[in-house]
């Protein structure tokens, strides 16, 4: 039984994930992923596609490049998938500790500008403004 490894091109990998090229280029030359090279050409392998997918998934969560090429560089060492997903978790732990933090302070913003406004209402209100905003401003 004869085994195929698949590969895939710059250009299939940037269509796969809706990214450019040159977003893909970027993490190669931060040393996320290492594609073998042919020519000019990148040839990239499974792990470089999987590696590719981590780190866009890591963007989108909101860590850092250090943090992605820390969890991305233990999917290849010591103290593997364990040691990867134990990380991972306490990652995910600060990071969700921040966006509480962030949340708190969105809703206390909020709340602080619909008590100016509702003052400034009141204040219009009674210099005979109506408490409204301006039609025509």
């Amino acid at each position: 039984m004869q085994t195929t490894h698949q590969t895939w091109s710059i250009t299939d990998l940037a269509e796969e994930y809706g990214v450019t090229l040159r977003t893909i280029r970027f993490y190669e030359d931060r040393g996320l992923i290492a594609p073998e090279r042919r020519g000019t050409a990148r040839v990239f392998h499974a792990r470089d596609r999987i590696r590719l997918g981590l780190i866009l998934r890591g963007k989108r969560l909101g860590f850092s490049l250090q943090e992605i090429a820390t969890i991305v560089d233990m999917y290849d060492a010591e103290p593997g998938e364990a040691g990867q997903l134990r990380y991972l978790l306490e990652q995910i732990d600060v990071r969700r500790t921040e966006l509480e933090q962030r949340r708190k302070d969105i809703d206390e913003t909020l709340a602080e500008l619909a008590d100016v406004e509702r003052r400034c209402h009141e204040d219009l209100g009674r210099l005979g403004g109506h408490g409204t905003p301006d039609a025509g401003a």
